[in-house]
């Protein structure tokens, strides 16, 4: 980059920062020299360094106003609320676990949820940049499910799960295990943090008039804490900053539960109601959902734990809306994300045909996953080492076969070589390459990390296979009886042997759009 592209990015980040302090001072009230004086020393920042840092008041009063700005988040009346934790100091993938642990804990407060935010450090530099790799800090993992066992949890989350157990991470394989932390720092590779017990209160959902609805065995977390967007403040951008709000009660029935991408739970609702679920004019499926919805608002008021319904979530936005006409702000909204999932005719944001989304800073936005080319690229780290170890061990078994045929021709023995190198090449070279592999997986992932795992298995095939074979070459000149097979068929079973070992591939879910604070999903 040139040195007028470098002054073309910087003159950008000046003008931002500019804009973001006029609104940010106005709103603190802060007076027109103090408004210059802070703008000067900004300009003068950027040109020396080619950023700046916010003063811990401009971060917590840039974040408030992000969630003011999200377009859709049906609740910001309660944006000036938002308590902004300043974790920019953390360093390290054990530091960031420990304060997002905190985050879940102050954010819980016993069940009387507090909206927070936790901000780490800014990315420009690639090297310290701080990705967590969780959608939401709490979630349930995802199992696809195979021909054996059927498929539990939840389907939002079964890349995530597949990534955590390549991490070395294992759920129970039920319906609602909650999933690790994952957090990376630069390049270095992602590290694993489970969740402590104790750390996550989840709610079991009972129904105020239905006594079996216990026997669904559903419950669902306390606080949404979404953790993979971005915050823009005056041109800096945070990669990390978790934020939460408390539920609107239709993101976990209607949603979360209700989804048929989800755990789609409408239709053992409606059989534990007794519903016809033969017709659609039976009306099964509102019928369940209102029951589900009517259960989740029931079970986190009995467990004390906040939560809203949709008709009073509503109300709020639009005393919202009133609220920033009243100082002069327009409102940012997507119609299609702020009606309700459930009976959105019955609120007042239905006939609202002047909502429309702008282009507002500062803001929270959608960035590409943290894990996505990772995936790729550990899946084709394994691939390269099963086919590695295919061909070092069908050609040295050909090469053993080779020259234990031709040593047992020599002393007269040819019957005996031909067995010998049949049970000792198949059998030595099969179980010295599958408990190599076993081996070295094992060995690598308890290092830490997938590309451990594969170093290991990568050496540990190599030379459990070299010790087969030179197994096979002792028994087949020992041998005295027996069929030789040929080498090609001997090199074409150890193939079938190992592709049958070859591990699936990790599920892959469409990706997922939360609201902010109050998430549609």
């Amino acid at each position: 980059m040139g040195n007028n592209d470098c002054g073309v990015l910087r003159e950008d980040l000046i003008g931002q920062a500019e804009s973001f302090i006029r609104l940010c001072y106005g709103e603190l009230e802060k007076s027109e020299p103090e408004i210059l004086e802070r703008i000067s020393a900004i300009h003068e920042e950027v040109l020396q360094s080619g950023t700046y840092k916010h003063t811990e008041e401009e971060l917590t009063h840039g974040a408030r106003i992000a969630w003011r700005h999200n377009s859709r988040c049906i609740g910001r009346l309660f944006w000036h609320s938002l308590e902004v934790i300043d974790a920019r100091g953390k360093e390290t993938a054990e530091e960031v676990a420990e304060a997002l642990l905190a985050h879940m804990e102050r954010a819980n407060n016993g069940g009387r949820i507090r909206p927070v935010m936790t901000v780490f450090r800014s990315g420009e530099d690639p090297a310290k940049v701080v990705r967590i790799w969780n959608h939401q800090l709490i979630r349930y993992a995802g199992y696809p499910g195979n021909g054996e066992d059927p498929r539990a949890g939840d389907p939002a989350s079964d890349a995530f799960t597949s990534l955590c157990r390549k991490l070395g991470w294992q759920g129970t394989g039920g319906d609602f295990d909650v999933l690790p932390l994952v957090i990376s720092i630069g390049c270095e590779q992602p590290r694993l943090f489970p969740i402590p017990e104790g750390i996550v209160q989840e709610v079991p959902l009972t129904h105020p008039e239905i006594e079996r609805f216990p026997e669904l065995g559903l419950r669902w977390y306390s606080v949404p804490i979404v953790s993979d967007m971005q915050l823009e403040i005056g041109g800096i951008r945070y990669t990390a900053a978790p934020f939460n709000g408390w539920y609107m009660e239709t993101e976990i029935g209607s949603r979360n539960l209700g989804d048929t991408s989800r755990y789609n739970r409408l239709p053992a609702v409606a059989d534990l109601l007794g519903l016809d679920r033969s017709t659609n004019t039976s009306l099964w499926k509102d019928r369940a959902l209102l029951e589900l919805n009517c259960a989740v608002l029931h079970s986190y008021k009995l467990a004390g734990v906040s939560i809203v319904d949709h008709h009073t979530a509503a109300d709020q936005f639009v005393r919202f809306q009133e609220q920033e006409k009243q100082r002069g702000r327009e409102v940012s909204g997507k119609w299609h994300w702020l009606i309700p999932p459930m009976s959105p005719s019955a609120t007042p944001i239905w006939n609202d045909n002047k909502l429309k989304e702008l282009n507002l800073s500062p803001r929270l936005v959608y960035q590409s996953s943290a894990y996505a080319g990772w995936l790729k690229e550990a899946d084709g780290m394994l691939k390269g080492v099963q086919e590695g170890a295919l061909e070092g061990t069908r050609e040295g078994a050909q090469g053993v076969a080779l020259e234990g045929t031709q040593e047992g021709a020599q002393e007269g023995a040819l019957e005996g070589t031909r067995e010998g190198m049949r049970e000792g090449a198949l059998e030595g070279t099969q179980e010295g390459a599958r408990e190599g592999m076993q081996e070295g997986t094992q060995e690598g992932t308890r290092g830490g990390t997938y590309v451990g795992a594969l170093e290991g298995a990568r050496e540990s095939a190599r030379e459990c296979a070299q010790e087969g074979m030179q197994e096979a070459e002792q028994e087949g000149r020992r041998d005295s009886t027996g069929h030789t097979s040929s080498t090609t068929a001997a090199g074409l079973d150890i193939m079938e042997h190992r592709s049958e070992e070859t591990p699936a591939g990790p599920g892959h879910a469409a990706a997922e759009m939360a609201c902010p604070f109050h998430h549609q999903q």
